[in-house]
């Protein structure tokens, strides 16, 4: 019973620091480039020194084959975060975490589209369950609308997650979730250096407290405990609890930056916090953390 209790915290608090990563976004005055790096270099940095504690070899078994997974991964990784950032600064915390939110709506589709799967009944409920959701999110139906093109930047964070998510499924073999997200991380950084590098000394002591935070612990721990949650809790557990993610992240912006969400975004968000929920049901594909 302990040890569920633990692995049942762990989740919660998981799924808490998920939603602070676009809290963090919006408080850290930098473009979304500059956040990327940021967080990519913190996290590396941190996961570095657990790899280190712990005696995990971070280079153990590396060959050709798992660099260039790694670096494919880290690159839709790069657009995950590049684009989530670009979401929150356009459209705000919740319209972004929400359009991230249809992200297994994609990986229904990608799965179709990868795999010539024919949808069965609770994939097409979840595809209308995602799209009736983002219908009443969307601020609306006018590019000019900030919060709408806030809106479709979360949605293609959605998209870039979902892929990051099957080539992982796919193509890691999940033995060593250390090494893999310390490289994916690095690649992160290596890759956003050139649009950061200048950016930097322009940030304040805050911005730079903000930035570590989000990167150690929004990233690298909250890593940690998703994996050590799965120790206590069942990949389809955790997956519900996870999806709290956006509930976590609306509350939070709605008393920190007083955006209060109207009904009708309520509305669209229970539908889409219904369809991720139904996702984690139905598969325990939840080896890749959210946000």
């Amino acid at each position: 019973m302990t040890a569920y209790r633990t692995a049942l915290t762990s989740a919660h608090v998981t799924a808490i620091l998920f939603g602070l990563t676009g809290i963090f976004g919006a408080l850290i005055h930098a473009s979304a480039s500059v956040i990327t790096f940021g967080r990519a270099a913190f996290a590396m940095l941190a996961l570095a020194v657990f790899a280190l504690l712990q005696g995990r070899a971070l280079l153990r078994g590396l060959n050709r084959k798992k660099l260039v997974i790694y670096f494919v991964s880290g690159l839709m990784l790069a657009a995950h975060w590049v684009t989530f950032f670009i979401a929150i600064k356009v459209g705000g915390v919740a319209v972004a975490t929400l359009g991230f939110a249809s992200f297994p709506a994609f990986i229904t589709l990608l799965d179709m589209a990868v795999f010539r799967d024919r949808p069965h009944l609770a994939e097409s409920l979840l595809l209308l369950l995602v799209t009736l959701g983002l219908v009443l999110v969307t601020p609306s139906f006018e590019l000019a609308n900030h919060g709408t093109v806030g809106l479709l930047w979360g949605i293609a964070s959605g998209l870039s997650f979902a892929l990051l998510a099957m080539t992982n499924r796919r193509a890691t073999d999940g033995r060593n979730g250390v090494q893999v997200v310390f490289w994916q991380n690095t690649t992160v950084a290596l890759i956003t250096t050139p649009f950061a590098a200048f950016d930097l000394v322009e940030l304040g002591p805050m911005d730079w407290t903000h930035l570590a935070i989000l990167g150690v612990l929004c990233t690298a721990v909250s890593q940690a405990l998703f994996v050590k949650s799965l120790k206590g809790l069942n990949a389809r557990s955790a997956g519900m609890i996870i999806s709290l993610e956006p509930v976590y992240a609306i509350a939070c912006a709605w008393w920190l930056f007083h955006e209060a969400p109207s009904y009708r975004m309520l509305a669209g968000a229970a539908l889409i916090v219904l369809a991720i929920v139904l996702s984690a049901q139905g598969k325990a594909h939840a080896a890749q953390p959210a946000t």
